[in-house]
């Protein structure tokens, strides 16, 4: 896991490397262990390592074949790796490291655009072929690893925050009205290629891109979900047994991958639970697993450990728990806005941002439950729509998802930021065009593939990596992904969702477990819109900066500030806690972008 970044310009000058060093200097909590640079000409490349496989200098980046006349950054874990490293020695490549990133570039050498699908794992990398003068970008199937990147005439950039490209110049830092309307109507969802600022976009999930020396950019897609069954559908016996198989495998191969012990967050729910009873059951001994909890409030206990004890006390994991105190939270709050590449709205953001401090200073990676939600039906809103049978798929998936109709994003905003419903227009045409059997069958499939990249998935990255912490996520294995698309969606949402997950972990998990409501990180500190909290989103949104920002119009903002904790979405987020965040976002990274 690591930090990267580079340039390739157009106009034959040659690369500017002090723009390279300011990159890489936003990307140093992403890789703490060692950082370099290369040049050719008209590109440049910086990294900064995370050191997970092959742990010698040999794999440090970037890293430069000279025989075949490539070189390489590379982002993430290839779990498939040593297969794969197998079958291009059997076509002749010679290797000299033993890591996954020699991998990637020689496949690229071997297969060309379409090494991407040949990788098995989260990812984001580059590839500069000196023979051809060409760049190739890759970013993995569910956008586990960020890639943005920014065009600004005779040059592109590309870094793994967008904070990195802020810090090289140039970049348009104007309010994307297109993506404004997303963030507000997603719960801060902009799916790629956008991002709240015009001049900085981002690689879509499973997509590949190739720059050539002239400028000219080609874009494909090198996978796509299908949620259909299968011609001859299995019994529900079958679809279990599958899933368990494929979970367990997820689970496996993302514990063996790596040359330093991997842990575990656990959260005391369902699905991180479940991960260190798979672990557990193919074998893996001395389980490191760690869990956060925050001060209680009359209204709300602010932690899960009565849970987490539990399973920490069936598999004898070496444990250890963090209590924050409220003071805390908000205290540290800046500084987990400071780690988001884009505005985030989660308010337990803080919870893994703290949570990963603590881990970072004994384990270096970490699996953790991301995905299954997503992947199997987790949430509330689901079978709400599920009940719906009136109207289109837009209107019966707005309803229960939106956090605000468009009209009311009209009282919001100001006139400048546009007036067409971008939103409705965006999720009426994927789910529309979704490679799906079912209504529900393309909610889940469009869920897992856009809405989770820029929510709990970017979230969770942004959060561990801003401790140089690597974050890995089973539940959205593409194998496993692609099977729980194929299975039908009355089997996922059966007993208020994640059916398939609570059949697994009968006698692997206590009951009590198993069968407690879905749950959420809770921060009694944040949800309960009073004290500090409070006026520090009455201080963003009315403060000088805001007012010349000149966002929201102002008879809605007095109608939150006059009642600021009646003012709900439909998935239950506080909307003064969503304008005040973007400010916040806003003032640190773009006003005045911290060092």
């Amino acid at each position: 896991m690591c930090g990267i970044c580079g340039e390739l310009r157009f106009d034959g000058a040659p690369v500017d490397l002090a723009s390279i060093e300011a990159m890489m200097s936003r990307l140093v909590r992403r890789g703490p262990d060692h950082g370099g640079s290369y040049s050719d000409g008209a590109l440049g490349f910086g990294h900064r390592r995370l050191s997970i496989i092959d742990l010698t200098v040999r794999s440090n980046q970037p890293m430069v074949d000279a025989e075949l006349g490539l070189a390489v950054v590379f982002n993430g874990a290839i779990y498939n790796y040593p297969a794969l490293r197998s079958e291009l020695q059997g076509l002749g490549y010679r290797f000299f490291s033993e890591g996954d990133t020699e991998v990637v570039l020689k496949a690229w050498h071997a297969w060309g655009t379409q090494c991407a699908e040949r990788l098995h794992g989260m990812f984001a990398f580059a590839v500069w072929d000196a023979n051809q003068g060409s760049l190739f970008i890759a970013r993995d199937r569910f956008g586990i690893k960020p890639l943005y990147w920014s065009e600004q005439g005779a040059l592109l950039r590309f870094a793994s925050n967008p904070q990195a490209l802020l810090a090289a110049g140039g970049v348009d830092t104007a309010i994307d009205p297109v993506a404004l309307h997303h963030l507000f109507t997603l719960h801060a969802v902009v799916p790629a290629p956008r991002t709240i600022l015009r001049g900085v976009r981002k690689l879509s999930p499973g997509h590949w891109m190739l720059i050539e020396a002239s400028g000219r950019r080609t874009e494909e897609a090198y996978w796509a979900l299908a949620a259909r069954r299968p011609h001859a559908a299995g019994s529900e016996e079958e679809w279990l047994e599958e899933i368990h198989a494929a979970l367990r495998h997820a689970v496996k191969i993302r514990s063996e991958v790596a040359d330093v012990p991997v842990g575990v967050l656990l959260s005391g729910g369902l699905d991180s639970s479940l991960l260190v009873a798979l672990l557990a059951e193919v074998g893996v001994a001395d389980l490191r697993t760690f869990s956060v909890g925050f001060e209680d409030t009359p209204e709300e206990a602010g932690s899960e450990f009565e849970y987490s004890d539990l399973v920490v006390e069936r598999y004898g994991t070496q444990h250890r728990k963090l209590l924050v105190p409220n003071d805390q939270v908000l205290s540290r709050l800046p500084e987990a806005i400071d780690a988001m590449a884009e505005p985030m709205f989660g308010q337990d953001a803080v919870a893994f941002y703290l949570l990963s401090e603590l881990v970072s200073r004994e384990i270096k990676v970490v699996q953790s439950g991301q995905g299954a939600d997503e992947v199997f039906g987790g949430y509330f809103w689901y079978p709400r729509m599920q009940a719906e049978t009136q109207g289109s798929r837009l209107e019966r998936f707005r309803k229960h998802y939106f956090d605000r109709d468009h009209d009311e994003y009209l009282r919001m905003v100001a006139d400048d930021y546009g007036r067409d419903d971008f939103t409705g227009e965006l999720i009426a045409g994927r789910l529309d065009d979704a490679d799906a059997d079912s209504f529900m069958d393309a909610v889940l499939a469009l869920d897992a593939t856009t809405l989770i990249v820029d929510d709990p998935v970017k979230r969770v990255d942004n959060m561990t990596m801003a401790w140089g912490l690597e974050a890995r996520v089973p539940f959205l294995d593409h194998q496993l992904v692609e099977l729980a698309a194929a299975c039908p969606p009355e089997l996922k949402l059966r007993d208020g969702g994640k059916y398939p997950l609570k059949i697994l972990a009968r006698g692997l998990l206590p009951d009590v477990v198993i069968d407690r409501p879905k749950g959420y990180f809770p921060m009694p500190a944040l949800k309960y819109v009073r004290g500090p909290f409070l006026e520090m989103m009455c201080d963003a949104v009315s403060s000088r900066a805001s007012r010349e920002r000149g966002l929201y119009r102002q008879p809605y903002l007095d109608a939150l500030l006059a009642a600021p904790d009646m003012h709900h979405t439909r998935i239950q987020g506080n909307k003064l806690w969503h304008l005040a965040l973007l400010e916040i976002w806003l003032q640190r990274h773009v006003d005045k972008p911290a060092a």
